[in-house]
């Protein structure tokens, strides 16, 4: 089995051909990714490809939840925590932060999550109805 990184996934689901860079690696990233047998993607390299795509290439949300989607359901790849993620998809969709989304998708078996962070992560848990509330703690 090979890991992956997020630049060799980034150029597979990406078109640059204005990076000359980019134009040498994507065929490769291809081969990669329709040759090798047995891939792993670390949950890492999925917070950060969605970063990328989200930050650098400028994606909308349906843009990386497709790209996301069409990784997990390749067959021969192993991604860590794939239920996390796709338990992730529909609150991105939904307006919340993707790395909010997996935060909250892997506290499932918790009472509550405290962040002191962000009251709008607080505010959209609650209207999307998340088992577990995001909690931001006051002194009392």
């Amino acid at each position: 089995m090979i890991a992956l990184d997020t630049n060799i996934l980034a150029r597979f689901y990406v078109d640059d051909p204005g990076d000359p860079e980019a134009a040498k690696q994507r065929p490769i990233a291809r081969q990669i990714l329709t040759e090798r047998p047995s891939l792993f993607v670390p949950l890492t390299v999925v917070l950060e490809l969605e970063w990328v795509l989200r930050a650098f290439y400028r994606f909308e949300t349906a843009q990386i939840v497709q790209v996301l989607e069409h990784l997990l359901g390749l067959g021969h790849v192993n991604t860590e925590e794939s239920e996390r993620i796709a338990a992730a998809l529909p609150l991105a969709v939904a307006g919340m932060d993707f790395a909010d989304a997996l935060h909250l998708a892997g506290s499932q078996h918790c009472e509550a999550l405290y962040s002191f962070d962000d009251r709008r992560f607080a505010r959209r848990a609650s209207r999307l109805g998340s088992v577990v509330p995001v909690v931001v703690p006051t002194l009392e």
